[in-house]
């Protein structure tokens, strides 16, 4: 259960608790399953508290600062997260739907198995974050980065990725069934496996990317580079290839490159 000193600081205003922070900074603030449904913690520092267990539905936690925080299986369902810094947080098995995280920092964050349908992520920092069997279903990530994020078995179904870096992202076994990739950074992705029926990749940049054996059915390459691109085993029955760039790559049913 929460400290209920801690919370009590925390809920006699955002001056209280910045002095006390301020005087007790070797503190971990532990809200553990606390009830902080719809409060204003906007611009509070929470740096390295405990919020596992935690209901921040509805609460506005812009700006502030969750750096390192643990959020485990936490509900921040509608939550205001828009550019909060949630850098090195642990999120796995939190609740994120519809949440606003636009601008946030998510960077290194763990948001393994996380529920994070139709949340806004546009424009959000996601460098080298776990996601791994996440949940984005129709979530905004336009403009997002990725690069380096572990994306292993999400399920990315009609989500939109467009503009957004992916460049050496984990998609390996990946749900992106119409999923919207348009001009997105893919280059030396892995997705190897993934399911991309009926995804957009036009104008995408997939140099050197692996997808070995991904089910690429009605796909739309239209435009994109795919230089470098191993689709060895892939199942491209009915996509769309026009305009695109296959030089030195290797097509499904060959063992050497174009």
């Amino acid at each position: 259960m929460a400290n209920q000193e801690h919370l009590a600081l925390l809920k006699a205003g955002a001056i209280t608790w910045h002095d006390w922070r301020k005087q007790n900074h070797q503190i971990k603030p532990d809200f553990t399953a606390a009830n902080l449904q719809g409060v204003n913690l906007s611009r509070v520092d929470l740096s390295h508290a405990v919020l596992v267990g935690a209901n921040l539905t509805g609460a506005d936690l812009s700006s502030a600062s969750l750096h390192k925080a643990n959020l485990v299986e936490a509900n921040l369902s509608e939550t205001n997260l828009s550019v909060a810094d949630l850098s090195g947080a642990t999120l796995a098995q939190a609740d994120l739907r519809r949440a606003n995280l636009i601008g946030a920092n998510l960077s290194r964050v763990n948001l393994r198995g996380a529920a994070i349908a139709d949340a806004n992520l546009i424009g959000t920092d996601l460098r080298g974050a776990n996601l791994k069997e996440a949940d984005l279903g129709t979530a905004k990530l336009i403009r997002t980065n990725l690069c380096f994020a572990n994306l292993i078995a999400a399920n990315l179904i009609e989500a939109d990725f467009s503009e957004a870096n992916l460049h050496q992202a984990e998609l390996i076994g990946a749900y992106l069934y119409k999923t919207d990739l348009y001009k997105t950074n893919l280059s030396k992705a892995h997705l190897s496996g993934a399911y991309l029926l009926r995804a957009n990749l036009s104008e995408a940049d997939l140099r050197d990317a692996n997808l070995g054996w991904a089910n690429l059915t009605g796909a739309n390459f239209a435009g994109a580079n795919l230089t470098g691109a191993n689709l060895r085993g892939a199942n491209i029955k009915g996509a769309n290839f026009s305009g695109v760039n296959l030089q030195h790559t290797t097509m499904p049913d060959s063992s050497s490159p174009c």
